[in-house]
């Protein structure tokens, strides 16, 4: 990137699969992003890069009901055909209430006289183990993740979310019994940015529209948990002194595990 020119920025929510993909790649090429659970599982979490989450899944085909297994029976089949509309002639056995009936497929068709809800946003069963990971808040709370494109080429990710998404996180906070127990704040548990982009300012903006995307979510303050003494490439959540450049404050501190926090608003 020229010193001259500033690069043209755009921050991507990971949704889906496509922005999924943009995630770029970890500094440290023994570690990657697309495949880390380090923050979600608090004892046997790896940053490590695990190749087989990266590959497609197959799409898992359903099992044949026990019905459709049990009418080997031509006769029967077709009598539990008729049986199973509720329009089928009276006396061919007992029809199905249509308004009893739940779709168990459908977990919004739970009432059948209520508006029918939107469907909340989703990725599918096959979709990559980590984009399932980013996307459990997505009918709730929205993305747990941005991406920074640099004049369209992924510069920098971040992951955040609020505490309860991230086990290892909750853990490390529970070593301060001081720290404030309400309200919980969010947290930002990965910034990094690609060794090309270093030095430009980019993990800051990210950060920064990260912050601003929490205050709109409604939290009062939002924490992270560097690792002193780790290697640049090695830690997810920067150093000290990034974060207190861009307005956290040591909340608890520790030899290897200081908190950082920052109040919104």
């Amino acid at each position: 990137m020229s010193a001259a020119t500033p690069p043209r920025i755009t921050i991507v929510d990971v949704t889906d699969e496509s922005t999924y993909a943009l995630l770029p790649p970890c500094a440290d090429p023994g570690f990657d992003h697309r495949s880390c659970d380090y923050w979600e599982v608090a004892d046997r979490g790896s940053k490590a890069i695990r190749l087989d989450w990266l590959e497609p899944r197959a799409t898992p085909q359903p099992e044949p009901s026990p019905r459709a297994r049990a009418a080997v029976n031509p006769f029967l089949a077709d009598l539990e055909e008729r049986r199973a509309n509720p329009l089928a002639t009276l006396g061919a056995g007992p029809a199905v209430d249509p308004f009893l009936a739940v779709d168990d497929d459908d977990p919004l068709a739970d009432n059948p006289f209520a508006p029918r809800r939107a469907r909340r946003p989703s990725v599918a069963d096959t979709a990559p183990p980590k984009l399932r990971l980013l996307a459990r808040g997505l009918g709730v709370a929205g993305s747990y993740a941005k991406v920074l494109l640099a004049d369209d080429m992924p510069a920098a990710y971040c992951q955040f979310g609020p505490l309860t998404a991230y086990p290892r996180a909750q853990r490390t906070r529970d070593l301060y019994p001081a720290l404030p127990e309400a309200p919980l704040p969010a947290v930002i548990t990965c910034i990094a940015s690609t060794a090309p982009a270093r030095g430009a300012g980019l993990a800051t903006a990210l950060v920064e529209a990260v912050c601003e995307d929490l205050e709109g979510r409604g939290f009062a303050a939002v924490e992270t948990y560097p690792e002193i003494g780790a290697r640049p490439d090695a830690t997810s959540a920067a150093t000290p002194a990034f974060w207190e450049s861009v307005g956290f404050v040591v909340a608890a501190q520790d030899e290897r595990f200081p908190v950082m926090r920052r109040e919104l608003g």
